[in-house]
């Protein structure tokens, strides 16, 4: 018999939701409309609920991010971070779009992105819980986690079999529910408007997660197709994409308590975890990260160093790693200020003392108990794991040969049994990440890189934990003997070349296999190794698929017992989360005003990196020409402000709208305190920072003209 407490409904509770908390489901805002109303939405919720209408079909996934189109020529806005890696790749030594910015004075004078890069329209998101789940009940570890893929892929061909569309199956709840999602897949993305680096990126990893701030986070893009109106590749005679809406950039001011609302694709958020995942967080995985993130960091820059090519290629690599870095600083430290792991785990505590009062709670104390294990199994080798995923994952030209050998392999395989990121349906994203390899890549920064992580790996793995491959392919205990083993890899292989990379994508597993190529034999022999440790993780995760919903039922039980809010954590689906433009109090005697203007550039200017604010920039602040974009209250221009929305990694290019829905902010960072609210929500910090829509207004009219922009979004040019 069924345990009643796995009855509960998986719907939120919509009564009492706790203020501002939530990244909710479109389909689930017509169940709090009474609150959106409350906070001030002045729309009908349940047009929010639609995919196939505006707003939220403006709203779409760039990269690993967000962004909207914003005219009806299929004009993107999104991040300048977020765009980074389309700047970086046009960047030359004598085309400096880094720093110098990029304005395209047409169309035909807009520079095609990276091939991978990609922009998705999502038009499409359905329960599918029993097509997924029908064969995995019964099942257990990689048995389970085999009919849950085998059941998400067959789906997703079946989704895919129009041409044009991307497909995915989302789980919600932690294996309790799945999502099937489908998204228009736009491949012909252009660089349209990108400012200087030291606007959109102004005051760099100083500034990154703090407030007050100054920066200019922004990109314009185009999305195009073929003639048919059909996503296609990139060619010089393709046509703007047609979005069915776009919105429209709000002219108002904006001010402290007004109604702001935010639509992305936040990446992965924690907040329903395990209390000892809690633990795990914050006493071993954050720390190690930093430490880890913070070494690779000043490997690259040593290895680099007094070469400006070197610099530029690995450019969009570093920016990220800093990121990460200042992030689970930021994290750790954040989830320190919040108590978190005692709040979590007086949370557990009395969560399962309600469960031992439902009925056959012993049932679902069975499941808790044995997902606990299986996560305490999964911890014995997780430093060693952690640095074979950056071994695996973080060095280019050997990930490129990686990848081919493992494409190899897979493709002896019916297309339906291969491994996810290896089908059919993956091979021109492959085809872009191996072409662009070669203007993020060189060979005496990737081999030091190499260096330190093997060497790292070597002082963590020891005795049952080393892998034979790794030992046979690159013998030695110090850095001097490993540099050896490396030179030897590297020294008799083609692969840093494009071809040579493509060419060896097209082979089967039998030419690869009697390839003389120093690297792509060492990827052949280390590939064993990877798939093995990628069984172990598969059969973990199974597991954990299988029993983590006990845990979720029990968790939404207890919550809606309290009249608390309930929905799934974040997982790079699309969401919304609602709020209001808000100041906040940090610590004693300090308070962040919501809003930022030029004068702080000013003030922040050195001259010097990372605070060199562009001498145009500082001309036009000094005019005090700001034209319709004046602040009526402030009487100057706004940069950036605060809002109190709920938002996480991946919510980077977010859409900000009012009460009307018309859009006001561009999301692009969190404040220092709020950066673990990818584990905890804590009301008290937590604040999202945005690029002021009248601040990239200002300087489309003032500083780096682009008057037939503003013209194509229905600005005024003023």
């Amino acid at each position: 018999m069924r345990p009643r407490v796995l009855a509960l409904s998986l719907a939120l509770c919509a009564t009492a939701a706790q203020a501002d908390e939530g990244m909710w489901m479109p389909s689930q805002l017509p169940d709090i409309a009474r609150q959106l109303r409350a906070a001030g939405f002045k729309g009908d919720p349940a047009d929010l609920a639609d995919l196939t209408r505006a707003p939220m079909n403006a709203v779409v996934k760039v990269g690993g991010a967000t962004g909207s189109f914003v005219s009806a020529d299929g004009l993107v806005l999104t991040n300048h971070h977020v765009a980074f890696g389309v700047i970086q790749y046009n960047a030359k030594p004598e085309r400096d779009l880094i720093g110098n910015g990029f304005v395209a004075a047409d169309r035909a004078a807009e520079l095609p992105a990276n091939p991978d890069f990609r922009v998705l329209v999502t038009t499409g998101f359905d329960k599918v819980t029993e097509r997924i789940l029908r064969d995995a009940r019964g099942k257990r570890g990689r048995a389970y986690y085999d009919a849950v893929d085998s059941a998400s892929k067959t789906l997703v061909a079946e989704c895919e079999r129009e041409p044009g569309y991307r497909c995915s199956v989302a789980n919600m709840y932690y294996g309790s529910d799945f999502y099937l999602i489908r998204q228009l897949e736009l491949r012909d993305i252009r660089l349209v408007y990108a400012p200087p680096d030291s606007i959109g990126n102004y005051g760099e990893e100083i500034d990154n997660f703090v407030w007050p701030r100054h920066s200019g986070d922004f990109t314009l893009l185009r999305a195009y197709v073929g003639k048919d109106g059909k996503p296609a590749d990139y060619a010089p005679d393709n046509v703007p994409y047609q979005p069915p809406s776009h919105l429209q950039i709000a002219t108002d001011p904006v001010r402290e308590g007004d109604y702001a609302m935010l639509a992305g694709y936040p990446g992965t958020t924690f907040r329903h975890r395990m209390a000892s995942e809690f633990v795990q967080q914050v006493q071993w995985q954050l720390p190690s990260r930093v430490a880890l993130y913070g070494q690779m960091i000043e490997t690259i820059d040593a290895a680099a160093a007094g070469s400006a090519d070197a610099k530029v290629s690995y450019a969009a690599q570093v920016k990220g790693f800093k990121n990460t870095l200042k992030r689970a600083q930021g994290e750790l430290d954040g989830l320190r200020r919040s108590d978190a792991v005692r709040v979590r785990g007086e949370d557990e505590k009395a969560m399962l003392a309600w469960l031992d009062k439902q009925p056959d709670a012993s049932a679902i104390r069975a499941d808790i108990d044995a997902a606990q294990k299986v996560l305490d199994a999964g911890a014995a080798t997780r430093e060693r794991d952690q640095l074979l995923t950056a071994i695996r994952t973080q060095v280019q030209l050997l990930n490129a040969a990686l990848t081919v050998q493992r494409l190899a392999q897979e493709r002896a395989k019916p297309d339906a049994q291969r491994e996810t990121g290896y089908q059919q349906r993956d091979e021109v994203l492959i085809a872009g990440r191996l072409k662009q390899v070669q203007r993020r890549y060189r060979e005496p920064v990737e081999k030091q890189l190499l260096a330190y992580l093997l060497l790292q790996y070597k002082r963590a793995a020891q005795g049952a934990q080393r892998v034979a491959e790794i030992e046979r392919v690159f013998p030695g205990e110090d850095e001097a003997a490993l540099k050896r083993s490396i030179d030897a890899v590297y020294a008799g292989t083609g692969f840093g070349e494009e071809a040579a990379r493509l060419q060896a994508m097209q082979a089967d597993a039998k030419t690869l296999q009697s390839s003389t190529d120093s690297l792509l034999k060492a990827a052949a022999a280390l590939s064993p190794a990877f798939a093995r440790i990628e069984e172990e993780g598969k059969a973990r995760e199974g597991e954990l698929l299988r029993l983590r919903p006990a845990y979720m039922r029990a968790l939404i039980g207890y919550r809606q017992s309290q009249g608390r809010a309930v929905y799934p954590d974040a997982n790079s689906t699309l969401r919304v989360s609602y709020g209001a433009v808000s100041s906040m109090d940090p610590r004693d005697g300090v308070r962040y005003r919501p809003l930022t203007t030029v004068q702080g550039i000013v003030e922040k200017h050195t001259g010097a990196r990372p605070f060199d604010a562009p001498q145009a920039l500082r001309e036009a602040i000094a005019k005090g020409d700001f034209g319709s974009t004046t602040d009526p209250e402030l009487k100057t221009q706004t940069v950036d402000f605060l809002t109190n929305l709920d938002t996480t990694g991946g919510n980077s290019g977010s859409p900000v709208l009012d009460a009307h829905g018309r859009l006001i902010g561009l999301n692009f960072d969190s404040n220092w305190e709020a950066v673990s609210a990818s584990w905890m929500f804590d009301p008290r910090y937590k604040r999202a920072i945005h690029v002021d829509m009248r601040y990239m207004r200002w300087l489309l009219a003032k500083v780096y003209p682009a008057p037939h922009l503003l013209k194509e979004m229905q600005l005024p040019a003023e």
